[in-house]
């Protein structure tokens, strides 16, 4: 009987101890995965979270691209039914406040990546901080030369409406020049307005110091979309400003 029991009651299964250390069994499992603060929930490591939002940051580039594409091809098509018009409208901007915001602009696409540069390398805060707190500034200063112009738009009734005089020799198309002049460029001073925003932002994580040389991504991915407000830029003043620099 005892016999018997003993063979349907063998006893306590005995397993192997589980290993709490994982190293022990694999070896630089933790060092080459190992969890980051900043690591989402959805993401394996943070090379995907990298490459996730910088794609995702092109791709929203590319619907950007695509919006002022429309408003660049509506300036093509109307140019090329009244050059002459376009010109003579041009000729009424000021070209060196146009040349100033270029400047303004280039040098703040420096103070960008210098920043960017700067949380790459895990730099003090308060260097990272500069550099985009220059930045602001130098797209602050761009806002504050277009407010300068528009004023002078208003004051010279050229704002597209019932009360737009002009007293050259093309009226209708200086309308659509300065219709269109109002819309790409007050587009574009929004793109900088929410620019600023986001600069304000990342401004005030890098001061937290929240950026170093293993996560940087939000002043890089920033960093993309105020580069691409500066390129518009560079399209626009040669089409607005200089098409009739030499206009008599």
């Amino acid at each position: 009987m005892l016999d018997r029991h003993a063979e349907h009651f063998p006893g306590p299964i005995h397993q192997p101890p589980l290993v709490a250390n994982v190293d022990a069994i694999q070896p630089g499992v933790h060092a080459e995965h190992a969890y980051h603060p900043r690591l989402q929930h959805h993401f394996d490591d943070m090379e995907q979270q990298v490459e996730a939002s910088t794609l995702g940051m092109w791709v929203f580039l590319v619907t950007e691209i695509m919006f002022f594409g429309g408003l660049f091809m509506a300036y093509l098509v109307y140019r090329w039914a009244s050059p002459t018009g376009f010109q003579e409208a041009s000729n009424h901007l000021n070209v060196t406040w146009g040349a100033v915001n270029t400047a303004v602009l280039i040098c703040s696409s420096l103070t960008m990546a210098l920043g960017v540069r700067a949380a790459q390398t895990s730099a003090p805060a308060r260097t990272q901080v500069g550099w985009i707190v220059a930045t602001m500034v130098l797209g602050a200063a761009f806002l504050g030369v277009k407010v300068i112009e528009y004023t002078d738009k208003f004051t010279h009734h050229l704002v597209p409406g019932p009360n737009f005089v002009w007293e050259g020799q093309y009226p209708a198309a200086a309308e659509i020049f300065y219709s269109l002049y109002f819309c790409m460029t007050g587009l574009h001073a929004l793109h900088m307005i929410i620019g600023l925003g986001i600069m304000t932002v990342i401004a005030i994580m890098a001061w937290r110091g929240q950026f170093d040389s293993t996560y940087y991504t939000p002043v890089e991915v920033s960093g993309l979309y105020w580069h691409f407000v500066d390129i518009v830029w560079i399209f626009l003043f040669p089409l607005l400003y200089l098409i009739g620099y030499h206009y008599h």
